[in-house]
């Protein structure tokens, strides 16, 4: 169970489920939009103010996320949501009788847990967590298991009462195929792309969210002779926008919408330049490729980009005046650039799928 058609939950799930077919190919597996089955016209709406609190007062996000104060005074109306879907969850486990229930987001898993405690159901529920800093809206006795990112969530899951012996620290799931070999020459002709100019992939999420078009400007002004990949999801605002100015541009750009060979593009790329969400953090260090994260949003991007950055997989860069000073001097020290891909192959779970599909089918009763 995730939320969202478009988003790194959504993808967490789908890799889940395609490394479980991988492992058990009869296993029965049902991957379910857990907002919009239960609340399919409030999802539009909170979906958009989502949006919206993001994008224009992120400051008003960064007061709401994993703020305990704001947890105590949503629990009541927390607790109704969930009363008035529990029916609905009775109805769907009832007709699909699952021996497990995953949730990728931290609000499925909220009805999930409300449900077993309201119908003294006794389900397994798997927490899932996708990001490197677990918040207090994924804090339940009756989650089975916690499935870690890293040894810091690890540490603070058990800092906010969660008994050690609950937390499975395998990673963030991602696709697998982030592990396959590409060859970076091919996937670069096909694009119409020099194979031997050094290659930004710059992205902004499945929405295509992030200072993308100042980016894109600025990097106009460098000195070096690179070339760029923009994705820019479903945003197609944005993706016209670029379309229409492509001819002024000096670079070599390529302009993609939503694609589903990511996984070509950062095998084909020597730096990427993107939002820091949980899924695209765990690919790109799958891929050991080097990140450069400019202005993450406040809550879980900001704690994202600390922990990569602390960790040495990452630059963050707070001032868009910077970016090519920033690009230049990475593609100028291969050394540096080098290390850091390095030090993104060290914290990366290439195997995360794998492995919790595996532990998951080792349940007793799976």
């Amino acid at each position: 169970m995730y939320i969202s058609a478009v988003s790194g939950h959504r993808s967490a799930a789908m890799a889940i489920e395609k490394a479980i077919k991988l492992l058990s190919p009869e296993t029965q597996v049902l991957s379910l939009n857990a907002f919009s089955y239960t609340n399919p016209i409030s999802e539009k709406i909170i979906n958009r103010l989502y949006m919206g609190v993001v994008n224009k007062v992120p400051q008003i996000w960064n007061y709401l996320y994993d703020n305990p104060s704001v947890a105590r005074k949503l629990e009541k109306i927390k607790n109704t949501i969930h009363e008035f879907n529990s029916p609905k969850l009775k109805k769907l486990f009832d007709d699909f009788n699952p021996d497990v229930v995953i949730c990728t987001q931290a609000f499925p898993c909220g009805m999930v847990a409300d449900f077993k405690r309201i119908y003294d159901s006794n389900i397994k529920l798997i927490a899932v967590l996708t990001d490197y800093v677990p918040h207090a809206y994924w804090i339940y006795d009756s989650v089975d298991f916690y499935i870690s990112a890293s040894d810091e969530v690890t540490k603070r899951l058990v800092q906010k009462g969660v008994a050690l012996e609950k937390i499975k620290q395998f990673g963030i799931p991602f696709d697998h195929k982030f592990n396959e070999n590409i060859d970076r020459d091919s996937v670069l002709k096909k694009l119409d792309l020099e194979t031997h100019l050094p290659t930004l992939l710059i992205m902004g999420g499945g929405h295509g969210l992030g200072p993308i078009k100042t980016i894109v400007k600025f990097l106009e002004q460098s000195k070096r002779d690179l070339q760029e990949i923009v994705v820019t999801g479903i945003n197609t605002k944005l993706y016209n926008s670029l379309k229409s100015q492509i001819k002024r541009y000096n670079k070599r750009i390529v302009i993609l919408g939503f694609v589903d060979n990511i996984n070509e593009l950062m095998s084909s790329s020597d730096i990427i330049i993107t939002k820091p969400g949980g899924i695209t953090t765990a690919e790109a260090l799958a891929k050991r490729i080097p990140m450069i994260i400019i202005r993450p949003l406040p809550g879980q991007e900001a704690s994202n980009t600390a922990y990569l950055v602390e960790k040495g997989a990452a630059v963050k860069i707070d001032d868009l005046n910077n970016i090519n000073t920033v690009v230049e001097d990475l593609l100028s020290d291969f050394k540096k650039l080098n290390l850091i891909g390095e030090s993104a192959g060290i914290i990366g779970r290439p195997n995360a799928s794998l492995d919790i599909a595996n532990h998951l089918l080792q349940l007793p009763n799976v």
